[in-house]
């Protein structure tokens, strides 16, 4: 049954009810009006009776302000409680549909949304709503095996050229200036293959195909490490990194995964800063998180494109993304690493101010 149908059978049985407990009152106050008079002798010259209402209380407009108060007030209670309880009854699955569809993501896809399988419109929706699903599902899908298949492909090529350019920058007789060159093209090709592993690794990610070896990680020792490391890149860009301050904390996660998020995150702040700026890194307890700030002195991030850095492939202002290097993949890698050990990220900056990014992971119990 359709959902119109089956709203215009419950409200016309709800105004039905209605009207005939109306109907009943007022004629059950008629009769006992008209009784009363009767049983009175009342009536008009000529033998004829009164009207019921003709103001034995008050006059008409008491007889009917009764009526009104005893019959329309319970008649329209009741119409609009049995209304309420219609649409209320109506929109529920609906809401159930909108609360289902608001939980639905690209790792839920092949979930499917339960139908009534009473055939209205809401069932109908829900069917067109899954078989939607499918397709988005199948497409990521395929995505995913195109990516993984095309990094897969482009590591051979990538690594055979990486070795040609090794073998070629050994000869003592090659030219500065043909070395030179070598050595660019060799930066590319490892810039390349950086590209391709990242975006390998999330590829594999979203496909639930990385593992995580999850034991207990002394965070402050990765930190220290992840500084010592950030000094040396700093050096030749002008910049000063500091440890602000390293509480001895344990979470449990994946060593290599956390070093590669503190190195992710260390390389920005050193690469996005200003002239002669400086990067500070600090670690403390947060009630039960470990709470890890990677802060730089700017030239920060606009409002408008902030939403986007952890977007692959994102890298802010294009008027000067080309003269940095990197992939775009730093902190998409980062934020999947951060949610991998339940953890949460965020981002706060202001254009040509300083730039903060907080990460916070869960303690080690015990």
């Amino acid at each position: 049954m359709r959902i119109r149908t089956r709203l215009t059978l419950w409200y016309a049985a709800v105004m039905f009810a209605s009207l005939t407990l109306m109907g009943v009152l007022a004629y059950r106050e008629f009769v006992s009006v008209r009784s009363e008079r009767l049983h009175q002798g009342e009536g008009e010259p000529g033998g004829h009776p009164r009207p019921p209402w003709g103001g034995h209380r008050g006059g008409p407009f008491a007889d009917v302000a009764e009526i009104i108060l005893w019959c329309g007030v319970p008649a329209a209670v009741l119409a609009l409680g049995g209304g309420w309880w219609m649409m209320r009854r109506a929109l529920t699955p609906l809401e159930r549909l909108t609360e289902a569809i608001e939980r639905t993501h690209e790792r839920t896809l092949r979930q499917q949304l339960e139908r009534t399988g009473n055939g209205d419109e809401l069932d109908r929706l829900t069917e067109v709503f899954n078989a939607m699903t499918a397709r988005l599902d199948q497409s990521f899908q395929r995505i995913r095996e195109f990516t993984l298949h095309a990094s897969h492909e482009l590591k051979t090529p990538l690594t055979v050229m990486h070795g040609e350019l090794e073998t070629a920058l050994r000869e003592e007789s090659l030219p500065d200036s043909q070395r030179e060159r070598l050595l660019s093209q060799m930066d590319e090709v490892q810039r390349l293959a950086a590209i391709v592993d990242g975006l390998s690794l999330l590829t594999k990610a979203d496909a639930g195909q990385v593992t995580l070896a999850l034991e207990p990680v002394r965070v402050d020792e990765i930190v220290r490490e992840a500084v010592e490391d950030a000094q040396h890149l700093a050096q030749g860009r002008e910049v000063q990194v500091g440890l602000a301050e390293c509480e001895e904390l344990t979470v449990r996660g994946d060593r290599h995964r956390l070093r590669q998020l503190l190195l992710n995150l260390t390389d920005n702040a050193i690469k996005y800063n200003c002239p002669s700026g400086t990067v500070k890194i600090a670690l403390r307890r947060a009630g039960d998180f470990a709470e890890l700030t990677v802060a730089n002195t700017g030239p920060g991030i606009a409002a408008e494109i902030l939403p986007r850095v952890f977007d692959r492939f994102f890298r802010g202002d294009a008027s000067h993304g080309s003269a940095i290097e990197g992939s775009g993949l730093g902190l998409s890698i980062a934020q999947w690493i951060v949610h991998s050990h339940d953890g949460t990220i965020r981002v706060e900056s202001e254009e040509k101010g300083p730039t903060t990014v907080t990460v916070s992971l869960p303690l080690e119990a015990g």
